[in-house]
């Protein structure tokens, strides 16, 4: 939908405070920016109990639509879609599209197409490619209401009719293709997460709603050294779509692997859940899930019960949980802060970072290792002198805690490490 420009049409709930509807039209407005249209107008309904099965709206919001475009018509600036806030059925988007004679685009067909142009690898194309035709599958009869219809029976079947039956025998066979593609590509993302099991390499998976700087974070913690390409940064929303896997080396843990994902949005269609659930799986299956907040949005809560929701429909929502309240730089000057908020029970609950200004880095590597000390061995050890090299190599991996010689020439060591490292050094 590139060099499109359009009027878009949001919904709000008169029961709706004013920041939750501020942040609605806000959300939708970066949607459509992010499917690099141009937006000339935003036009709010109110909605009511009632919903107008032919347009979706009533006469009368349909003709302020119409008067709107015809405005832009005069002024030399026309729109060619016009963009609702709203998923309408087959039957409501051909209504619209004949009454106000353009384009008529819907919330689901518009992340759709975000993810169409986010997608890099072969695996993503796929994921948007088979949501994208579950979604047309129920639409097929709009591309062909310029054809023939008869009544049925042998020898009066219309042209149109089997245009739509071939359409829809030559889309269920090009999404079974896909579905199988999709199989292969989960199964060996299954052995790679059986190896990385096998190994005992611990996983942590970042998470979170879309633009709250998860893939900044992920630059910042990933090894340096690493040789890969750092994953896009950009202000708009699903900046990164393809998940990404470097590694994170953490004082005492040693070497983790953090994953990147996709974020989440308000309403994301549940087709592209279904289609990304092979995805999505390497975040169902890790060990700890750093849930990244935008500390500085106002309505930021609505934001994690949104996660929280798509984690609960991908089975995550099990998984051990870090918040990682980011974008601390962007509240205003003088409001304290804590580092590190603990529940009940001792265990870091919320980190404030910001990635930006790069603070709170020690506060939120210290909070990871608490939140795996399950995994951990903490203990003293004492090495005789000929031990020099074991003493070296856990100084690299920074499993020294602290180290005292003793009167004898031996060493005592403080060390705080991996369990199966321990078992790997010391059987």
């Amino acid at each position: 939908m590139q060099h499109h420009q359009a009027i878009a049409v949001y919904f709000t709930d008169i029961q709706s405070s004013a920041a939750m509807q501020q942040e609605r039209a806000d959300e939708f407005c970066a949607l459509i920016r992010s499917a690099a249209v141009n937006l000339l107008q935003l036009v709010r309904i109110t909605m009511r109990r009632k919903v107008y099965p032919r347009f979706f709206v009533s006469e009368h919001k349909l003709a302020l639509i119409q008067d709107i475009l015809e405005q832009y018509r005069l002024a030399d600036t026309p729109a060619d879609i016009v963009v609702f806030d709203h998923n309408l059925t087959p039957s409501q988007e051909r209504n619209l599209e004949r009454a106000l004679k353009v384009s008529i685009i819907d919330r689901t067909t518009l992340i759709l197409d975000i993810f169409a142009q986010r997608a890099r690898s072969h695996e993503g194309k796929l994921q948007v490619e088979l949501a994208q035709l579950q979604y047309l599958s129920t639409r097929l009869i709009r591309g062909w209401t310029h054809l023939e219809r008869q009544r049925g029976g042998i020898g009066l079947r219309g042209p149109g009719e089997t245009q739509l039956e071939t359409d829809r025998r030559l889309l269920a066979q090009r999404v079974k293709n896909i579905k199988a593609q999709l199989r292969k590509s989960a199964g060996q993302r299954q052995q790679g997460r059986y190896a990385r099991k096998k190994a005992s390499v611990l996983t942590v998976a970042l998470t979170g709603y879309t633009n709250a700087g998860k893939s900044s974070l992920f630059n910042r913690l990933a090894d340096s050294g690493s040789r890969a390409v750092n994953q896009l940064v950009a202000d708009q929303l699903f900046a990164t779509l393809d998940p990404s896997i470097r590694q994170w080396r953490v004082p005492y843990l040693g070497k983790l692997l953090l994953i990147d994902t996709v974020g989440f949005v308000s309403n994301l269609p549940h087709s592209l859940i279904e289609s990304f659930r092979s995805t999505l799986q390497e975040v169902a299956e890790a060990d700890l899930l750093l849930h990244v907040v935008d500390v500085a949005y106002p309505e930021r809560e609505q934001h994690v019960d949104t996660v929280h929701r798509v984690l609960q429909e991908i089975k995550a929502d099990h998984i051990p949980r870090l918040q990682v309240l980011n974008k601390t730089d962007l509240l205003p000057e003088g409001q304290s802060l804590p580092s590190v908020v603990h529940d009940a029970d001792g265990r870091p609950e919320k980190v404030y970072i910001s990635v930006h200004q790069d603070t709170g880095m020690d506060a939120l590597e210290s909070a990871v290792r608490c939140c795996l000390r399950s995994f951990l061995v903490h203990c003293c050890v004492v090495l005789p002198p000929e031990q020099g090299r074991l003493r070296a190599r856990l100084f690299v991996a920074q499993n020294i805690i602290k180290e005292d010689v003793m009167p004898d020439g031996n060493i005592l060591l403080e060390l705080c490490m991996m369990r199966h490292h321990f078992y790997d050094y010391f059987s």
